[in-house]
């Protein structure tokens, strides 16, 4: 079908819950191409999905593999992926048990229930969440969000949940009550704007958490699986959460969420608390499992540091220039050129170019390729930068 065809079709029957921009048909690598042809770079990765690159050979060979082998049989039989992807996981964070659905916002409301079930017997149900957050589009998770433009228009929301300043400690103090059953938090915040959490403020959040009897929960769905350059973006800050939620790059593009508990949680669901049909099939794991066999074969938690770090410095050096440019930011290959203005003209001139990126939170260019990323890939996307911003600049 060519380019105009396509759009045609989906705008008559799809829903218009996005406005899409580019028709995407192929891609490999850090690298996509759309219908007519043209090629980009690849600084989005699906919004942090493709963490090991578009169709990376593992990922397709295992998909592939297993979608000969067995699909799905539901959750009232055992597949012998699931356990072992549980395993993996385990043993890379919290040495607990783990509970696998299909996105982050299922993964996200399962934590909301877990920390109810885990309060019911004390009268403890309220969740305190970050002002500027992101936690998904359901009713609980859009409500957890603390953003009121997500929230507008799907009143009334559910009670519940209570907002603190993300970096603000004392904020967060005053928030909690007798019935605040768990924190739940960002490492960096990404939908929010690139806004790595500080030190002292994940520390402190601890330490509240141990001496108030609540529970300390991580959003892990963007900056989880590598992202940050560690498996999981609480690792930057040398504390254990009572749980954290997964998603988006733990199955490369293949849909896949998890709940991820530490021995104290993992044995709160019992049979009838929670379920999903399609939650960890044989093919999802298969997915995941080989997502983590190739970050860990291809050291790319390392190249993830590094190459965030190069891009940083490349960033940092291009905002000195412009006086509409604040600086730049970031964890990792989780990263935003923060503008002074709105971000979005930056963004369209760009994917001119070939370079693919998202306008965030207004004014925050964001930028999350894949880990796999390489010297001379960075390179060309910030020489990319450097050229639009003197276009906008002239």
């Amino acid at each position: 079908m060519k380019t105009e065809e396509i759009i045609e079709l989906h705008k008559k029957y799809v829903m218009p819950t996005y406005a899409p921009g580019l028709v995407l048909v192929k891609g490999k690598g850090s690298k996509v191409w759309d219908a007519d042809g043209k090629e980009y770079l690849d600084f989005l990765a699906g919004i942090a999905v493709l963490n090991v690159g578009h169709c990376h050979p593992a990922v397709v060979k295992a998909v592939q593999e297993q979608a000969a082998k067995l699909v799905h049989v539901s959750n009232l039989y055992y597949n012998e992926n699931q356990p072992q992807l549980a395993q993996a996981l385990s043993e890379r964070s919290l040495g607990g048990k783990c509970f696998f659905c299909n996105s982050g916002a299922e993964a996200n409301e399962g934590l909301i229930k877990l920390a109810r079930l885990w309060g019911s017997a004390k009268g403890k149900y309220e969740v305190i969440t970050m002002k500027n957050s992101f936690h998904g589009r359901t009713l609980a998770t859009l409500t957890a969000t603390g953003q009121e433009k997500v929230q507008k228009g799907f009143y009334p929301l559910p009670e519940g949940f209570k907002y603190a300043e993300f970096n603000n400690l004392e904020s967060c103090k005053a928030a909690v009550t007798d019935k605040t059953a768990a924190i739940l938090v960002e490492a960096v915040q990404g939908e929010g704007g690139i806004i790595p959490a500080d030190p002292a403020f994940i520390k402190g959040l601890k330490e509240l958490c141990d001496e108030k009897d609540i529970l300390l929960f991580f959003d892990e769905v963007q900056a989880g699986v590598g992202r940050t350059g560690k498996w999981f973006g609480f690792q930057n800050y040398d504390v254990q959460p009572d749980a954290f939620s997964l998603a988006k790059g733990l199955g490369n593009g293949f849909p896949i969420g998890a709940a991820v508990a530490s021995p104290k949680l993992s044995d709160v669901f019992q049979p009838g608390n929670h379920a999903t049909t399609f939650g960890g099939t044989p093919l999802a794991c298969a997915a995941a499992l080989a997502v983590i066999e190739t970050i860990e074969k291809e050291h790319l938690l390392e190249n993830a540091r590094k190459m965030g770090a190069l891009f940083l410095d490349k960033l940092q050096a291009i905002a000195a220039k412009y006086d509409w440019i604040e600086g730049a930011r970031g964890c990792g290959l989780m990263i935003g050129l923060v503008l002074k203005d709105n971000a979005a003209p930056l963004q369209k001139l760009l994917q001119d170019k070939g370079l693919l990126t998202l306008a965030t939170a207004v004014r925050v260019l964001r930028m999350l390729p894949p880990l796999n990323i390489t010297v001379k890939e960075v390179e060309k996307a910030a020489a990319l930068i450097a050229e639009a911003c003197e276009e906008l600049n002239s």
